[in-house]
C-alpha cells in the first residue's frame, strides 16, 4: 500500500489521533501525517502511506490555505474558541468594511508572529503547551511568515453586534503561520481583543477540500477491498517542486544515489528538486551540492535499484 490519502480531519481529533485511527483501518503501520492541525481545526490533512511517507516533509513545507472566522470582543488563552476568556472589551461602535480590508491588506506579505503559548513549538527542549498547562509563560522566539493573500469572505459594508463582531476570511500562507495568532493580530489592529472562533484548512500543497475523504468513507473502501483506488500517487505531493526529467540510463544512476550534473534550467534553484523519469515517475529528491555548485546531490532516494 503506497500513496497519499487526502483525509478530511474532523474537529476534536489531533493529527496523531488521525494517524492512529488510520493505522487500524488500513492495517498498516507505515502511516504519517503532514503537519499538525489543532484539534478544533477541520479540513485537509494529507496522510502519507507506505513509501509516500518519504515525501511527507515536502507537503508540510508547501503552501496552505484556510477559511476561518475571527471574533472581535474577547481573547482567550489558546487564541481560539476552546480557551478560557482572558480579556473582554465590548464592541461599542460599528466597524466599516474598508477598515477591515485595509488591515487585511497590511498583513499581506512577510509578517512577524510570536507563536501562542498553547502550541507545539519547542523552547528549551519542551513544547510550549507543556509550559502553558502548568501556568508557566516563557519567552517565545518571533518568526517571519509569509501571507500570500488574505480576503474578507463577507459582503457586509458595516459590521455591528451586541457585544462582539464576527467575520470570515480566507488566507493563503507559508509553513509555520498561526492563523489563531493572525486573528488576534486583526483584533489588535482594530483596537479590540479577539480570537479565532472557527477554522478549516481548505488546501495543503496539491490537495483541496474537494479531494478529501472521511474516516467512514475510507472504512467503506477498505471493506470493499478497493482502498488503493483512493490513494493518490506520491508524485502529486511533490508536484509543486522543480523537475529534472532524466532518461533510463541516468535513472539507474539516480536509483543508486549518484551525483548529477546540474542542468541549465535549474542553476538558480535553492530548494529541493525532483529527479523523475520521462514517464513522470519520481525517483529521488536532489539539492545543489553544498561544496560543488555545478552538481546535484541526492537528499532522498524514493525508489531504489531493488524496486
Amino acid at each position: 500500500m503506497e500513496g497519499i490519502l487526502p483525509l478530511y480531519k474532523p474537529a476534536g481529533m489531533t493529527s496523531h489521533d488521525c494517524v492512529f485511527r488510520l493505522r487500524k483501518i488500513l492495517k498498516t503501520k507505515k502511516v504519517g501525517h503532514t503537519g499538525t492541525l489543532d484539534p478544533d481545526v477541520t479540513g485537509v490533512l494529507p496522510i502519507c502511506i507506505g513509501k509516500a511517507t518519504k515525501v511527507a516533509e515536502y507537503i508540510t513545507d508547501a503552501g496552505k490555505s484556510y477559511e476561518g472566522e475571527v471574533t472581535i470582543g474577547f481573547s482567550t488563552t489558546t487564541e481560539d474558541a476552546s480557551g478560557e476568556i482572558v480579556e473582554v472589551k465590548k464592541v461599542s461602535s460599528a466597524i466599516k468594511r474598508d477598515e477591515i480590508e485595509r488591515i487585511l491588506e497590511s498583513l499581506t506579505g512577510e509578517i512577524e508572529q510570536t507563536p501562542p503559548m498553547f502550541s507545539a513549538v519547542k523552547v528549551g527542549g519542551k513544547r510550549l503547551y507543556e509550559y502553558a498547562r502548568k501556568g508557566i509563560e516563557v519567552e517565545r522566539p518571533t518568526r517571519v511568515v509569509t501571507i500570500h493573500s488574505i480576503t474578507l469572505l463577507d459582503d457586509r459594508d458595516i459590521f455591528s453586534g451586541e457585544d462582539t463582531i464576527s467575520f470570515r476570511f480566507r488566507v493563503s500562507c507559508s509553513k509555520g503561520t498561526y492563523i489563531r495568532t493572525l486573528a488576534v493580530m486583526i483584533g489588535e489592529m482594530l483596537g479590540y481583543p479577539a480570537h479565532m472562533s472557527s477554522l478549516t484548512r481548505v488546501q495543503s500543497a496539491a490537495f483541496n477540500l474537494e479531494d478529501c475523504l472521511t474516516f467512514e468513507q475510507v472504512e467503506k473502501f477498505m471493506e470493499e477491498g478497493s482502498v488503493e483506488t483512493i490513494l493518490r500517487p506520491l508524485e502529486l505531493a511533490i508536484s509543486h517542486l522543480p523537475k529534472y526529467v532524466i532518461n533510463d540510463k541516468v535513472a539507474e544512476k539516480v536509483k543508486n544515489g549518484a551525483l548529477l550534473q546540474i542542468p541549465e534550467h535549474l542553476k538558480n534553484s535553492n530548494g529541493p528538486i525532483v529527479a523523475e523519469t520521462e514517464e513522470g515517475q519520481a525517483l529521488a529528491i536532489y539539492s545543489i551540492h553544498p561544496n560543488k555548485p555545478e552538481l546535484l546531490k541526492p537528499v532522498k532516494v524514493l525508489r531504489n535499484e531493488q524496486e
